[in-house]
Formats: C-alpha cells, structure tokens, sequence
C-alpha cells in the first residue's frame, strides 16, 4: 500500500505540472489579443550557428496568424530563432522569439512568425 500512496504523489505532481505550465501559456497569451486556444503538436528547432541544433516535441497551446505559444525546455532567449514543424502539417516556419513568461520552472514561449502568417496554426479547428 505504501507503494501505491507514493505514485499516487507522483502521479499528482505530474499533473501539477502539467496545469502550471498551461497557465504560463495562459498569462503570455493575454499580451496576445489575436491569439486563440489551440492544440497543436509541434517540433521546435532552435536555430543556433555552428553543427549542433536544440530539438524538442512542444504542443502550440495558443496561435493566431502572427504568433504561436508554446511551453518549452529549450535554452530560448529574445530573438532568437526557432523552426516549428507541426506534425504532418505542411512546411516548417521560421520565427522569432518576442515573449516569454517563466514560472515554477516551465517557461512559456511566445514566437512570431518571418514570413508572415503560418497556415496550419490559422486552419486549425
């Protein structure tokens, strides 16, 4: 039983988490007033000089024509620039980093797109 009470905390920190680093999309997104509740799986791609590239699966929580909103691990700053590839979605955007909001230990992450608005974040449902 003891075994079953300490997943039952993991299981619950878990979700925790998971609520916290949607309510950091939530509060980037209010500075986002064309930005709309969305979910839409991604792969993001950190765009650095040199070989190596910083990948990760993301899920966009809101997007408009201009701007997507995701939470991120990736080492992000102001203006740097991400590739995101929705999955099995058409062609990957380029975009700038233009916001981001931290808080316990997840950081949201707001992107706008360079080449104008990026498609499969529009059509979405």
């Amino acid at each position: 039983m003891t075994g079953r009470a300490r997943g039952d905390v993991r299981e619950s920190g878990n979700l925790a988490l998971a609520a916290n680093g949607q309510d950091c999309a939530e509060q980037l997104a209010r500075f986002f007033p064309h930005a709309r509740p969305v979910r839409i799986p991604v792969q993001v791609i950190a765009l650095r000089g040199g070989r190596s590239s910083l990948r990760e699966a993301a899920v966009v929580e809101y997007g408009g024509p201009e701007h997507a909103i995701f939470v991120s691990t990736l080492p992000l700053e102001f203006d740097d620039r991400v590739q995101i590839e929705a999955t099995g979605e058409g062609r990957p955007a380029e975009a700038t980093v233009v916001g981001l909001q931290y808080h316990e230990e997840r950081k949201a992450v707001a992107v706008r797109f360079l080449q104008g608005p990026c498609n499969w974040v529009v059509t979405q449902p």
